[in-house]
């Protein structure tokens, strides 16, 4: 029976590129992965093109790589969908989205959004004191801005400078008490910001942020508190002012039900009022568009199970059908809708730079030969394995094991013994993994654990907390594959970690085949780079992480296509990530001082004797240019302080190949089936 030949249409079914792709993403016939700038079009760039032109340019990895056209695309995608379910339905109010800031706040990332904008008239969306005065100056003039959070003084005054700048500005009350702190700013400023009352809905979310609708719900004001909000409001001669609802069922809705019941509970609000005299306008319908992270079109909190045409038709048609019962006017519909436009435009690219495999050693070793009871009983199990006791030398392994452990502490046994022992206890837990069944669905329980205990770790150069605050904070799962290779068949799995001082540095949740699973499929090492891509990373992440173990921001590289280009696209802007200098200085080093007192450790040296004077000034020079480094591993290599002269170094090396794995190394685990042995250039840590 001859064996199917790996494609890259297998490729694309295990890494599932069409399931959460949205058709930006393929593979072309070289195996490297690509993106379509407009999904559908002919067009496309090769992704590890991009990368080794970055590379080349002295672009240090890990790299954000932002495909602007995507993030234009996604503007005019939602656009679009809520202006063919208001032509549909012949509703009669109109469509006017904000964009919210605080998804991602990089000036870069909001110009493109209001360029794109332009046709629709995006606005933006504020939640904080800084976020509104970036909002107050960026916004088109002729477009929403959008006020929500707690709100002082300072915001309230921010506000009404938009007001007497003429902008459409809404205030969205939050709490009652923020009605004490408007008025009396008005009337000081003598200007009038239209308002808005955010609803505390009865109506909840689903997936991990459902509790920001409810009675627990941190904002909003409940109907006794908005009718008590009306009448303020018309006693201070202001009710003409009050011109929208607001509602916010939760980040990431995964079920489409929970948003069309949240839609209908608030525009009965808004149409009950609109009966009572108040004289709305809009309908704000918050965010909580999510992104299918997984692929599955499913409610499973990683993913949803709509699309963007099924949302905006639902919304339009829910609005209009209560609106009909009241009689009263329809709306303008407001959305404050970010994860959906930015998640996919923005890839971290990182380089696998080792491998941690369980069981294996830079040399293999020998004990000290002397009859050592517990090395030659390991020794026998391994010369008596049988595919029908597998379990059995297992446990009887697993209990030499322990008695070494224990002998050991006791003083019984020597070091020598005791390192020979586990090297071949490891080795029989490979031997019996290699008698396995393919299928290791029905193998005993403890087998199944000693498979889990010898996948490997692969190493990624990159922070968890400074790239994928996420993954570390709730378990977020992110779409993650080598971006070339594809032609060839991943026959390892492993998780993936990165270079902190951390053991919650490190990625064990992955989804295969519709399955969430603690491994990812990935590719032996060679003496080439090799290059994994965490995808739909535009939402949040930028700016949400921390300089944990100080790994600073990642290096930003902003890509547009270009038709007359050779390669189909042109490198825009690069935005340096963080040095060394800069993240000391940030928590409260001065780069100065701290090179000084470097300067006089060694100045102290070199009087008694310890240190050349002239190591002494290259040993200064070093620690001095370090300052300006990135913060990431370097893989390239360095003349060595004091030594002889070598020529100049690149510009920027690439990263480096992963040292030599023994030969004598162990096989990663089954599942998918993996290689027998693992790749000589792998290096094991």
């Amino acid at each position: 029976m001859t064996t199917k030949e790996w494609t890259i249409g297998d490729s694309a079914r295990l890494y599932n590129i069409k399931g959460w792709g949205l058709n930006y993403f393929r593979i072309n016939e070289k195996g490297n992965l690509c993106f379509h700038p407009r999904r559908l079009s002919k067009r496309v760039i090769d992704i590890k093109e991009v990368v080794d032109d970055i590379v080349a340019r002295g672009i240090q990895l890990p790299a954000m790589i932002r495909f602007q056209d995507i993030l234009r695309d996604r503007v005019g995608i939602l656009n679009r969908a809520f202006r063919r379910a208001i032509e549909e339905h012949h509703y009669q109010g109109k469509y006017m989205g904000v964009y919210p800031i605080k998804v991602n706040q990089l000036r870069e990332v909001v110009e493109e959004v209001l360029d794109a904008g332009k046709p629709y008239r995006v606005g933006l969306e504020a939640g904080s004191k800084a976020e509104l005065m970036a909002v107050l100056a960026m916004n088109n003039p002729d477009c929403l801005t959008v006020v929500n959070g707690y709100k002082d003084e300072s915001v309230m005054r921010l506000a009404c400078l938009g007001a007497k700048l003429e902008r459409k500005i809404f205030v969205v009350i939050e709490k009652l008490t923020e009605l004490d702190t408007l008025l009396p700013v008005c009337e000081e400023m003598g200007v009038r910001p239209l308002i808005g009352l955010r609803a505390k809905l009865h109506s909840e979310g689903t997936g991990k942020w459902k509790d920001s609708a409810g009675t627990k719900a941190k904002f909003g004001l409940s109907i006794p508190e908005i009718l008590a909000a009306v009448e303020i409001l018309r006693a201070n001669n202001m009710q003409d002012n009050l011109k929208l609802i607001h509602f916010h069922i939760g980040s990431q809705i995964t079920e489409i039900t929970a948003v069309q019941s949240a839609v209908k509970e608030a525009a009965r609000i808004f149409a009950k009022l609109c009966k009572m005299g108040v004289p709305l306008e809009y309908l704000d319908c918050g965010g909580g568009i999510g992104v299918d992270y997984e692929g599955t079109n499913s409610s499973n909190d990683h993913s949803i199970n709509y699309t963007l045409e099924e949302y905006a038709r639902d919304v339009v048609y829910s609005i209009q059908e209560v609106c009909n019962q009241e009689k009263v006017a329809e709306p303008n519909i407001i959305t404050e809708s970010g994860r959906a436009i930015t998640a996919y435009h923005a890839m971290l690219i990182s380089n696998v730079f080792g491998i941690i495999q369980p069981g294996s050693a830079s040399a293999v070793f020998k004990g000290r030969g002397d009859g050592n009871r517990v090395v030659n009983e390991m020794r026998e199990l391994l010369g008596t394995l049988s595919p029908e006791t597998l379990a059995e030398n297992y446990h009887d392994g697993l209990q030499r094991l322990e008695e070494s452990n224990s002998l050991f502490k006791l003083g019984y046994m020597e070091l020598e013994d005791k390192a020979e022992v586990e090297m071949l206890f490891w080795r029989l837990c490979l031997e019996i993994q290699k008698l396995l069944p393919a299928d290791t669905t029905d193998i005993p329980e403890a087998l199944k654990k000693m498979v889990k205990n010898l996948e490997p770790q692969y190493q990624v150069n990159f922070s968890v907390f400074q790239s994928l605050p996420d993954v570390w904070a709730i378990d977020h799962i992110f779409p993650i594959l080598p971006i070339h290779r594809l032609e060839e068949e991943p026959k390892r799995t492993a998780s993936l970690v990165d270079i902190t001082c951390d053991s919650d540095g490190k990625i064990h949740n992955f989804v295969y085949g519709g399955q969430q699973r603690d491994t990812m499929p990935i590719h032996s090492l060679d003496e080439n780079p090799y290059y994994l891509g965490i995808f739909l990373m535009g939402a949040y992440q930028s700016t949400m992480g921390d300089i944990h173990n100080l790994f600073g921001r990642v290096n930003e590289v902003h890509v547009f296509e270009d038709e007359e280009e050779p390669s189909g696209y042109y490198i825009e802007e690069v935005i340096n990530g963080e040095r060394i200098g800069e993240v000391l200085t940030e928590i409260q080093y001065s780069e100065y001082e701290l090179v000084r007192m470097i300067k006089t450790a060694i100045d102290a040296r070199v009087k008694a004797g310890g240190i050349k004077p002239r190591e002494g000034v290259e040993l200064l020079n070093m620690y001095e240019a370090m300052m300006q480094e990135y913060t990431y591993l370097d893989r390239g290599s360095r003349r060595p302080v004091g030594g002889p002269e070598a020529g100049p170094a690149p510009l920027a090396a690439a990263p480096a190949a992963p040292a030599a794995e023994p030969a004598a190394a162990p096989a990663a685990p089954t599942n998918p089936p993996l290689d027998a042995a693992a790749s000589p250039a792998e290096t094991q840590v």
